[in-house]
């Protein structure tokens, strides 16, 4: 099948982490791997644009070998290398609070949430199998509403609603001269949906989220991270 619109080639590629560069068990995928180097040494910078937090998003940057910017935690988050500290866009104390109260709301639902909260700079998540719809309910009734929430097949992110992945890498490309309209953003959840909004083409990876297909520009039928290597053969071809 063909991923590009005809006679188009992106100057970036702004990429997710979970679910599109990891497997079904969630682990990181070789091949997916060796197709972003391949990206980064045709002269395409790979931009990680992810939910994950900022200290695991350096990681997979440094030992990828990357030198595109990182767009983190739903944009909340934005790094490049060549600045003296990251933009940090929110203040976590709000989502936090927000879940110890939500615990306090429903029997059983954690409010430590999922373990990388340790290291959260902007949002707070909770455990993708607690109850997302009484989840978002229970804040449009609260004081906390002006916060936003996003499942994705990892976390329910409980954020500022200034945060999305397509706000965070707006600012990012503005700050640095990056034309929206020659990224192409690859993802496979709803949290990607903003992202693919923003760019000049999306791709949808294999997704469980029907409103992900719907809004990509085209969607790969090849399972998660087995999607990486096809789309990247077919830009170093175009």
């Amino acid at each position: 099948m063909q991923f590009l619109p005809e006679g188009w080639k992106p100057s970036y590629v702004a990429i997710d982490i979970d679910g599109t560069i990891t497997d079904e068990k969630k682990l990181l995928d070789g091949e997916a791997i060796e197709a972003l180097r391949k990206l980064e040494q045709s002269g395409i910078p790979v931009i990680l644009s992810t939910g994950n937090v900022r200290a695991i998003a350096y990681g997979l940057w440094r030992f990828i070998g990357l030198s595109g910017p990182m767009c983190c935690e739903n944009g909340g988050v934005l790094w490049d290398e060549s600045w003296p500290q990251p933009l940090v866009r929110a203040d976590p104390t709000e989502a936090k609070k927000a879940a110890e109260w939500l615990a306090s709301q429903i029997d059983g639902l954690d409010p430590n949430g999922i373990e990388t909260n340790q290291w959260r700079e902007s949002e707070w998540c909770l455990r993708a199998d607690e109850p997302f719809e009484l989840i978002c309910e229970l804040l449009k009734n609260s004081q906390f509403a002006h916060l936003s929430t996003v499942r994705t097949g990892f976390a329910i992110h409980l954020m500022d609603g200034v945060l999305s992945k397509g706000q965070g890498l707006k600012v990012l490309f503005q700050l640095l001269s990056i034309d929206p309209a020659e990224v192409l953003a690859i993802g496979d959840a709803p949290n990607d949906i903003s992202m693919f909004e923003l760019c000049g083409h999306s791709i949808a990876v294999s997704s469980e989220f029907d409103e992900v297909v719907v809004a990509a520009k085209t969607v790969s039928h090849h399972q998660r991270s087995k999607a990486i290597a096809p789309i990247v053969d077919e830009i170093l071809k175009a």
